[in-house]
């Protein structure tokens, strides 16, 4: 049973081999993130999960593992800023703040589908101008939902997480092994 992962990040390849995962094939698919009018942060990241496992073309028997990461202040979904000024813009809005972050992971094989979301609540400190500066001009922002990256500088930014750390970090490990578990792929093997 080939195992494609149906995403670019390198952080969701590192987070698989936390578990002894490692995809035969890696794909990023392409598809349109734009949220639509009205739609909710959590039915949005289901929705993009699900619509890149259902994208990467792949043989019957193959498994394709998609994930997508929302972050959402209330209602508002922050996606990936498109700019410095946008970054800025996200993080300044989570300074103090406690938001959510919602993870959403799909698993098809076929046209059979295996999907959960795990949602984190997380508090951002209030952020002096040094600190925010410091973080933009570092680059992390970029690609990273919300204008930033827990696993890296901004990990001094979060003072308190509930939920899954690697949730946050884009691939909820847990649920992500039993999602596999229960698709018959091998995780439990004898080194």
């Amino acid at each position: 049973m080939r195992l494609i992962l149906g995403s670019a990040s390198p952080r969701r390849r590192d987070l698989l081999a936390q578990i002894g995962v490692r995809p035969d094939a890696v794909i990023g698919p392409e598809i349109d993130e734009t949220p639509r009018k009205g739609e909710l942060p959590r039915a949005y990241c289901a929705r993009m999960a699900r619509e890149k496992a259902e994208v990467v073309a792949a043989a019957p028997g193959d498994l394709v593992l998609a994930a997508d990461t929302t972050v959402a202040l209330g209602r508002r979904i922050l996606g990936k800023p498109a700019d410095a000024g946008e970054a800025a813009a996200f993080l300044v809005a989570l300074s103090g703040r406690r938001h959510r972050v919602i993870t959403a992971v799909c698993l098809r094989r076929g046209g059979q589908l295996w999907a959960r979301e795990v949602e984190s609540a997380v508090k951002m400190k209030r952020l002096s101008d040094l600190e925010l500066n410091a973080y933009l001009a570092s680059g992390e922002w970029r690609g990273k939902a919300g204008g930033y990256g827990i696993q890296g500088l901004a990990g001094a930014l979060v003072p308190w997480l509930s939920g899954s750390f690697t949730g946050v970090v884009g691939l909820p490990l847990a649920e992500t092994a039993a999602l596999l578990g229960a698709a018959g792929y091998p995780l439990w093997r004898a080194a």
